[in-house]
């Protein structure tokens, strides 16, 4: 009874973070505020600082001297978490980029693609072996969000050009940075997680301080492109500027989001992280039409989410592979 209790609460919170981080994030880069758009470099190195902080916190409440004797007297160990670091500082920077170029119902739909480029990452690099009904659900993951991107395309791109377009209207330009976005931010999620898994695998250390020494590292490649990136515009208003409540929200959702998944992995199976997703992308629709009005679904798209939300659910029917822990 409490092992089901746990199993539902563990939907519920990874319904709400999912839904609303991607719905915070959107609304944060669209909103229209006096002053300077806060930096998604700088909400990126704030959330590795929370979630090295939270994760150090859980450490020392089990075990006071695990940091020194895994990071400290480890330092080959510790080293083989930058790469998939850097790319999850990556693809923390492209969900920035995505969701302010998209609506968060199409990215909603599209991002569901990690779970083709992980399954692909797994088969090369762990060896596992898909049945035929993941196979199957790979391809009509394609093609569903296949048909979401011919739909947009079609919204997007307006045979007769309008007189006066819209000033908050979306380029068609924009809109391809935010798809191209979200597709090397698929890619780069199923690389990372499969490696990450491999090095979970090949040691016996706990997800917590795996998470500290990603978030190390990420602290460090995030700081570097900050400065690289964003760094005269730090130097003149610093690295807090258009910082709100909104902005701290997302902030906040995304640093503990990899926590939250980390935990939920230890109670839901892949039909309920099927659940999950489905839900979410509901929810994403409902909202981005009803409150934030910046989306007008249409029959092929939802044609397209039912096909991507039947892919999630028959990915895993067959044998139900462990999920594969990640990092958000």
């Amino acid at each position: 009874m409490a092992s089901s209790r746990l199993k539902y609460l563990s939907l519920g919170v990874l319904v709400f973070q999912t839904t609303s981080l991607v719905l915070t994030m959107r609304y944060s880069r669209t909103l229209q505020a006096e002053g300077p758009r806060y930096l998604a470099s700088s909400a990126v190195v704030v959330a590795e600082v929370i979630k090295i902080l939270t994760c150090v916190l859980l450490v020392f409440k089990e075990h006071s001297d695990v940091l020194r004797q895994e990071i400290m007297h480890k330092p080959i160990e510790t080293l083989k978490l930058a790469i998939p670091s850097g790319i999850y500082t990556l693809q923390n920077n492209l969900l920035y980029v995505a969701l302010s170029n998209l609506d968060a119902a199409t990215y909603q739909v599209t991002y569901q693609l990690k779970i083709l480029t992980t399954a692909l990452f797994s088969v090369s690099m762990l060896g596992r072996r898909l049945g035929v009904y993941q196979w199957l659900s790979l391809l009509i993951l394609m093609g569903g969000v296949a048909l979401v991107q011919v739909q947009y395309s079609f919204l997007s791109w307006p045979s007769e050009p309008t007189a006066a377009p819209e000033e908050d209207a979306p380029s068609a330009g924009s809109q391809f940075v935010g798809v191209a976005a979200v597709l090397v931010a698929c890619f780069s999620s199923g690389f990372a997680g499969v490696y990450f898994e491999k090095i979970l695998k090949e040691s016996k250390q706990s997800v917590w301080v795996r998470n500290i020494q990603l978030g190390l590292f990420g602290l460090v490649f995030g700081l570097f492109g900050m400065v690289a990136y964003d760094g005269e515009r730090v130097r003149e208003s610093g690295m807090f500027q258009g910082y709100n409540t909104v902005t701290c929200s997302v902030v906040a959702l995304q640093a503990l989001g990899g926590l939250v998944i980390a935990a939920v992995i230890k109670y839901a199976d892949n039909i309920l992280k099927g659940f999950a997703t489905s839900l979410s992308i509901i929810l994403s629709t409902l909202i981005s039409y009803f409150w934030l009005q910046d989306f007008d679904p249409t029959g092929v798209f939802f044609l397209g989410a039912v096909l991507v939300i039947a892919a999630t659910f028959l990915y895993g029917y067959e044998g139900r592979p462990s999920p594969n822990p990640s990092r958000a």
